[in-house]
């Protein structure tokens, strides 16, 4: 695709816009706007953010940001990609440090701006920022048999594994009705309505787990040892390929 076709979305996120030289000189740019709109989402949640609301933050008439922002939802997809920093070098750190660090960032940064769970969906990348991200995944794991395919699935499955951990901790007790109804404010207040709640004969292994203590001590539902715990089964699993690869073994193989 040229990018004289590419959507003016992607235009603008990737800077390809072709360049006017009539007119008077823009006051504004993309990155004071969008800057703008991440600062409401963090205060107000995406509630917060409209045409409207980031035209008077950055002071101009509402129809005056569609002269760089075609609609609201190019603006959340810019904000989703704005907000991503500069992923961590990978040169000189071992594959599994470093992925494990890469992950562990994303579901931070999702923790920090929790509204990017409702725009992103799990969608693939497009912006240059998240795209850089996938960039020094892949680089990360250069010589280790695995091909692109495999490195990319690797990135995939690690970038799921950090969205679906912090959305769980993102809404687990906020804004579900039904937890706040019964008073459940952590992981422990979690396990024991769940005592309550199950019957040992139909539910013998869950209702074991909980009686047992499984959420016993959780004071919140952000737990380090429990994301790494996850985290590590993963990267166990691609060591584990890896290691398939450099024997020449196949994928389901012995």
């Amino acid at each position: 695709m040229a990018h004289d076709r590419l959507p003016p979305m992607l235009q603008r996120l990737w800077g390809r816009e072709p360049v006017s030289r009539r007119g008077p000189r823009p006051r504004l740019d993309l990155p004071t706007i969008t800057a703008a709109a991440i600062e409401l989402a963090d205060a107000e949640g995406l509630a917060g953010v409209s045409m409207n609301s980031v035209a008077t933050k950055v002071g101009v008439a509402a129809t005056a940001l569609y002269r760089y922002i075609g609609s609201k939802d190019d603006l959340l997809t810019m904000m989703s990609d704005a907000i991503a920093p500069e992923p961590p070098d990978p040169s000189g750190r071992p594959w599994r440090d470093y992925l494990a660090l890469w992950t562990k960032l994303q579901r931070d940064l999702v923790l920090q701006h929790g509204w990017v769970l409702e725009i992103t969906k799990f969608a693939p990348p497009l912006g240059p920022r998240r795209l850089l991200w996938l960039d020094r995944a892949l680089a990360a794991l250069d010589g280790t048999g695995l091909d692109d395919g495999e490195k990319i699935n690797v990135a995939s499955a690690l970038t799921g594994y950090a969205l679906t951990d912090a959305a769980i901790v993102a809404t687990a007790g906020t804004g579900v009705q039904e937890f706040e109804d019964a008073g459940i404010e952590s992981a422990a207040d979690y396990g024991e309505l769940l005592v309550e709640l199950l019957d040992p004969e139909r539910y013998p292994a869950a209702s074991a787990a909980v009686r047992g203590g499984a959420f016993r001590g959780a004071e919140g539902w952000v737990h380090d040892d429990d994301f790494r715990f996850g985290l590590d089964l993963l990267l166990d699993g691609v060591e584990q390929l890896i290691a398939r690869r450099a024997s020449g073994g196949q994928v389901g193989g012995q």
